[in-house]
């Protein structure tokens, strides 16, 4: 699987952008497809994930409302449309695939439980 993100740039505060994150020659159905992000120094965070199974999605509490991930299996992408956007929120967006299957939703929002990564697209947010 290979996945390619775009829709980075810079944008003022309060302001949105989408992430796209497609992947190639493979189906996202029934696997959880999520977004992460990491800033300078700081460790990988999870930021949402489309569960798929029909189990749902998981959202990070600090982006919990601002933030919706969404999934067109045809088309073989994920989205991450964010609203309201912070200066906090200034990171290296990441999507990934995960090929595992777990019960326990809280495992997702590991990096652990995704194998397969997207090179990131950065995400400035002036105030």
């Amino acid at each position: 699987v290979q996945l390619q993100a775009s829709g980075g740039g810079l944008v003022q505060a309060g302001g949105s952008l989408k992430l796209s994150c497609t992947g190639s020659k493979h189906t996202f159905s029934n696997h959880v497809m999520g977004w992460f992000r990491q800033a300078p120094g700081k460790e990988r965070e999870f930021v949402a994930a489309d569960m798929s199974y029909g189990r749902g999605i998981l959202y990070a509490d600090s982006v919990r409302g601002r933030v919706t991930i969404s999934s067109d299996d045809a088309l073989n992408t994920v989205y991450l449309q964010m609203d309201s956007l912070k200066p906090d929120d200034t990171a290296v967006y990441y999507c990934a695939f995960s090929s595992l299957y777990s019960p326990n939703d809280a495992v997702y929002y590991s990096p652990g439980a995704y194998d397969y990564w997207g090179p990131g697209t950065q995400v400035t947010v002036s105030s």
